[in-house]
């Protein structure tokens, strides 16, 4: 997929990009395959918005996530940030970037060190960020934890002392302590119940607006991501198979796949028509599509031609891409 301007306001622009593990066998450990993780992933973000990635567990969003923050290095493709690509960034040209991109964990317990209080912890962030006076980042973090709901006594408890939503609001403020431009949500919110979702959902809406924020939100539920972002991207093994508007992804998706995960969403409106499932067949494993189309095993309106010829992105409408020519030719 290609950018729709390549002088456009995107923060964030990732072009074909590429992550393959190597699959090992035996006891010499030789190589025997390539598990596809990220193949070929091409997105962008705007400055100040949310584009949100969803798929099944295991299609490869935290590893394209991973390879955005440069915890892994990508085979191929281009990782272009605030217009300079990053891609091949050494650690130490990688430094002044990582005040710029943050990320959010899952599980807001393990990303907190038990032994270190929460003043402790936010307050790393704020001496990275540049503030040298005790004094000044005192008050910095006491702002921090108002800015994401928390009293300022918070900051010297431990982690433990709460619950699971207030340590992810500490998270937050953690994130927030250098100042970053764009912020990795990995599925923030999935360890949450759902009144503590929708807190935190819309304490990120309220702090983008604040701060202009940008952020890549991570998750499998749609009705979170249908409310949240602004883009939608589907991934399914590795692939991205549809990169649209939030409101056409809901209103006229194209892929079968993405059909089918819609399909997926309760409605607790009786007389609503449901999606019908196109997917037929079973999960196949990450290296075992080489040719054609990923998601052919599993697809009722696969032909021939979806088995042997690569598949690329086809534009079906104004930012709307899908990678199915059956269903481009359909619009």
């Amino acid at each position: 997929m290609e950018s729709k301007n390549k002088n456009d306001h995107s923060i964030l622009r990732i072009e074909g990009l590429k992550k393959y593990f190597p699959v090992r066998r035996g006891f010499l450990q030789k190589i025997h395959g390539w598990v596809r993780a990220v193949d070929d992933v091409s997105f962008e973000i705007e400055r100040g918005k949310t584009m949100g990635l969803v798929g099944e567990s295991g299609c490869g969003k935290t590893t394209v996530a991973r390879l955005i923050l440069k915890l892994l290095e990508s085979d191929e493709g281009k990782i272009i940030f605030q217009a300079r690509d990053i891609s091949r960034f050494s650690e130490k040209e990688m430094k002044p970037y990582r005040k710029e991109i943050q990320i959010i964990f899952q599980d807001p317990f393990g990303s907190l060190n038990p032994r270190m209080t929460v003043g402790q912890c936010i307050e790393e962030g704020i001496r990275i960020s540049g503030i040298k006076h005790a004094l000044r980042r005192k008050e910095r973090l006491e702002d921090l934890l108002k800015m994401v709901g928390m009293s300022p006594d918070s900051a010297d408890r431990y982690p433990h002392e709460f619950s699971g939503g207030q340590r992810q609001r500490i998270g937050i403020a953690r994130a927030l302590s250098v100042e970053p431009s764009l912020i990795v949500c990995d599925e923030p919110v999935s360890a949450l119940d759902v009144s503590i979702q929708a807190q935190i959902i819309n304490l990120l809406k309220d702090l983008q607006d604040q701060l202009g924020l940008s952020y890549l939100f991570i998750s499998h539920d749609l009705n979170v991501v249908g409310y949240l972002c602004n883009t939608i991207s589907v991934m399914y093994h590795g692939h991205i198979m549809e990169f649209a508007p939030s409101e056409d992804i809901f209103n006229h998706p194209c892929h079968p796949y993405t059909i089918s995960l819609l399909s997926a969403i309760p409605d607790p409106d009786p007389d609503k028509k449901w999606y019908v499932k196109l997917s037929n067949g079973r999960i196949a494993d990450s290296d075992g599509v080489s040719e054609g189309c990923k998601y052919q095993g599993r697809c009722s309106i696969a032909e021939k031609a979806c088995r042997k010829d690569r598949v690329v992105f086809e534009k079906v409408g104004e930012n709307h891409f899908v990678r199915c020519w059956k269903a481009a030719k359909n619009i």
